[in-house]
């Protein structure tokens, strides 16, 4: 540092370029002007002032997960508020009376209810709590195994998109009244996007091979599980996932290759769930 800095205003005393009240002998180590005690900042090589230092942390490149998203520390952020988005919902449903009829997914209804494509997602069967609780269970597994791995934005984009799928699921497959809800198509799209990213991992792929049989039996022989949903939201969640894992981090575009993609899945997923929409309507006159 260096001391008895004159200002540029030619003063006996400098001062603080911040607070020109106040006299400071005490100079930023990279810029020169003088700093108060209020603006130093106290660095390895010195005293810096505040600006100094925010610059240096500008430019400072930010730290890349293993596939491109900005590396966060602490709780999965993105994956708590979707937990937290479902427990809403299903409180929603407890109090207000019709508030789950107003949310669930019908295919014959969605043409004029397009909103149940995804609040259909975020809701649950009041019926037994063994479903929110299994599904979100599901969603906190996944969610702490991708989000780290994927980045908050992909990982947002991929959930949402399977839970999309879901819903283009039920409306191709299900029958024209038949009412679904849950986030099983989000979760089936969680779960094979974690193939896709562990798919170097033999002994992970095998335990969730295990895990994925049992889900499909179980689709098919328990009563009340929509199969369809799984599928649609696995096929998303595994396409999704493709789009951003199968670019290679050595190409300098592959931030903007994996958005772009996704933009892509999301265009082809919405133009896909308005046909399939406009097909299952039914005629309210």
């Amino acid at each position: 540092m260096s001391y008895g800095q004159m200002n540029p205003q030619g003063q006996s005393q400098p001062t603080c370029y911040r607070h020109p009240e106040t006299v400071s002998y005490v100079s930023c180590n990279r810029c020169g002007r003088a700093v108060c005690p209020q603006c130093q900042v106290p660095a390895p090589v010195g005293i810096q002032c505040v600006e100094c230092v925010r610059q240096a942390n500008k430019d400072i490149p930010s730290q890349k997960t293993q596939f491109g998203g900005r590396v966060r520390t602490g709780v999965p952020l993105v994956t708590m508020t979707f937990i937290g988005l479902n427990v809403f919902m299903y409180l929603l449903q407890w109090i207000i009376p019709g508030f789950t009829r107003d949310v669930v997914l019908i295919p014959a209804l969605a043409a004029y209810e397009p909103w149940s494509l995804i609040t259909s997602a975020f809701a649950h069967s009041t019926g037994s709590f063994l479903h929110i609780l299994m599904n979100m269970y599901g969603v906190y597994i996944f969610g702490t195994l991708l989000e780290p791995q994927l980045g908050r934005l992909r990982f947002a984009w991929l959930y949402l998109l399977s839970a999309l799928g879901g819903s283009l699921g039920v409306m191709l497959l299900s029958p024209a009244t038949t009412a679904t809800l849950g986030a099983s198509g989000a979760l089936s799209g969680l779960f094979l996007a974690t193939f896709v990213v562990f798919r170097g991992n033999k002994q992970a792929l095998r335990q969730m091979a295990i895990i994925l049989g049992l889900n499909v039996v179980l689709g098919f022989v328990v009563s009340g599980i929509s199969w369809q949903a799984h599928l649609g939201g696995a096929i998303a969640g595994i396409l999704a996932a493709a789009c951003i894992v199968l670019i290679p981090k050595s190409n300098p575009q592959r931030s903007r290759i994996q958005l772009s993609l996704l933009g892509v899945m999301s265009v082809l997923t919405v133009i896909a769930t308005y046909l399939a929409v406009e097909s299952a309507k039914w005629p309210l006159a």
